[in-house]
C-alpha cells in the first residue's frame, strides 16, 4: 500500500523570472511553506474529486407516472374484456408511461470541503508542479489591446524557454496563467485558445493547478504574497 505523503527531493527555492518575450529578467526567492511542501496524493485527490462533485449538475431527469401526460381515464373496464387489468396508461409497464426508479434532478452531489483542506491541497499541488519543473515565473503580462494574435505571440515566446516548449503547441490543457488581477484584455485575448486558462491568483484552486500541464505565475512576488494570504 502506497503512502499518501512523500518527502520530496531538495528543491531550489530560488527561481528564474522571465519576461513575456521569453528573456531572463531576474530571480525570485520562494517560500518553503508553499513550494517546499511534500506531495500528499490523498489530500489532493479528496479535494479535487470533491470540487468536481460540487460542480456536477443534476440534469438527468425522468418523469414518473404522476408527471406524464394522459391516463386520467381507466383504459377499459375491470372485468369482461379478456384482457389484463389496468388502471392507467401512465403505468411504468405501458409504452410512453412513467418511469419507475429513474434518475431525478433533485439529487445533490455536493460535498463539504473544509477551507484548510482546500488551501493545503492548493499549496501541495503548486509545490508538486514546481518540483517537476512545470512552474514558469513571468515578470509581467501586458497586451496593448484585445487581440488573439498578440496572445499567441506571447505563448510562442514563452515556448522558447527550456522546459516549456509545449505551451504553444499542446492542444489541450496546456497552461494555467495566474495573474494578480484579471483584466478584460487578457481574458478576451486568450479566450479563443482552448488550451489556455486565465485566472486571478486569488481565485486559483487545486483543481485548476492539476488540470493544466504548466502553471504560469505572473508578477511572482505579488502572486506569492496572495497565495500566502490565502493559506493564512
Amino acid at each position: 500500500m502506497a503512502t499518501a505523503t512523500k518527502t520530496p527531493k531538495a528543491v531550489n527555492l530560488e527561481a528564474t523570472v522571465y519576461t513575456q518575450e521569453g528573456k531572463k529578467f531576474g530571480t525570485v526567492k520562494l517560500p518553503k511553506s508553499i513550494f517546499g511542501l511534500p506531495w500528499n496524493a490523498d489530500l489532493v485527490h479528496q479535494v479535487v474529486t470533491g470540487m468536481r462533485a460540487n460542480a456536477r449538475l443534476s440534469s438527468a431527469h425522468t418523469k414518473d407516472r404522476g408527471e406524464v401526460r394522459g391516463g386520467g381515464k381507466k383504459p377499459w373496464k375491470q372485468k369482461g374484456t379478456g384482457r389484463a387489468r389496468h388502471g392507467s396508461i401512465r403505468s411504468p409497464i405501458w409504452r410512453k408511461g412513467g418511469v419507475a426508479h429513474g434518475p431525478r434532478h433533485e439529487k445533490d452531489y455536493s460535498v463539504s470541503i473544509p477551507k484548510k483542506m482546500r488551501m493545503k491541497a492548493l499549496a501541495t499541488a503548486i509545490a508538486r508542479k514546481y518540483a517537476e519543473g512545470k512552474v514558469l515565473f513571468v515578470d509581467a503580462l501586458k497586451l496593448p489591446a484585445i487581440r488573439t494574435a498578440d496572445a499567441r505571440k506571447v505563448l510562442v515566446a514563452l515556448g522558447t524557454i527550456d522546459g516549456f516548449n509545449e505551451i504553444p503547441v499542446r492542444r489541450n490543457n496546456a497552461a494555467l496563467i495566474a495573474v494578480p488581477e484579471k483584466s478584460e484584455i487578457l481574458a478576451k485575448s486568450f479566450r479563443n485558445m482552448g488550451n489556455i486558462h486565465i485566472v486571478s491568483t486569488g481565485n486559483m484552486n487545486a483543481l485548476d493547478v492539476v488540470t493544466y500541464r504548466y502553471l504560469v505565475l505572473v508578477a511572482p512576488e505579488e502572486s506569492v504574497k496572495i497565495i500566502e494570504a490565502k493559506l493564512k
